[in-house]
């Protein structure tokens, strides 16, 4: 047993301890870890291609958040703020429902990448419910801002998790089939998506009743805190 290969492990430990660039570090560890296999320089420059080739839509990623920071900084969050808080009788419950939604719809067409944590929920969903919930129950505090954030990024999950089942092309419809046949079972990937459906339905419908009872929590809070407060002034 060859233990050498290990260091690229320490190195990387090493790396993220004294906080140097996480690109670097992971490049470096594995260079060590390939010099420790004993691996011939040119295998080892093939085996770093092929995985950055590979790992490639990593950096759609890496070039989104530069984006979004830069945007954050010119005031994405706030004119998103503003924008919802422009519409009358948008509450937190409808407008997170239509959010989940077209995050399922598009889940189902496979258009898994257009939204997501880091694209839609931190510089846009989340601002733009905290000011949806602010019209009903007035201004929020930094347990309540936090709360609201965390529904906004569990929409976004439930709405990715229970819609990209339905579409064929996806890899776990892909999985589940050829699980089923190496066990004699034989189904169609349109099969398995047809039977995602009811579960992307019920998803659906659930988290509809979490929005609407989280809703009605917070605007008993609300209600609560204005009557201490009147209370107080008299």
């Amino acid at each position: 047993m060859n233990y050498w290969p290990l260091l690229g492990v320490a190195t990387v430990v090493a790396g993220f301890v004294m906080r140097r660039n996480p690109v670097l570090v992971v490049v470096v560890a594995g260079v060590v870890s390939g010099i420790g296999a004993a691996m011939h320089p040119g295998d080892l420059l093939v085996l770093l291609g092929s995985s950055f080739v590979g790992n490639r839509a990593l950096l759609l990623m890496v070039a989104t958040l530069p984006v979004i920071g830069l945007l954050e900084r010119f005031g994405l969050r706030e004119r998103a703020r503003d924008w919802i808080a422009g519409f009358r009788g948008l509450t937190l419950t409808r407008f997170l429902l239509s959010y989940l939604g077209l995050r399922q719809i598009l889940s189902m067409l496979g258009l898994t990448n257009v939204a997501g944590h880091a694209q839609t929920v931190r510089p846009l969903v989340a601002p733009m419910s905290e000011a949806a919930a602010e019209r009903s129950v007035g201004k929020l505090d930094v347990e309540e801002r936090h709360r609201v954030a965390a529904l906004a990024a569990a929409t976004d999950n439930i709405g990715l998790f229970f819609g990209e089942d339905v579409f064929i092309a996806l890899g776990a419809v892909l999985l589940i089939q050829g699980f089923y046949a190496q066990n004699g079972i034989e189904l169609e990937p349109l099969t398995i998506a047809l039977w995602a459906l009811p579960t992307a339905i019920a998803a659906f419908l659930i988290h509809a009743l979490r929005l609407v009872h989280f809703q009605r929590r917070m605007e008993r809070a609300a209600r609560a805190r204005r009557a201490g407060g009147g209370a107080e002034e008299c």
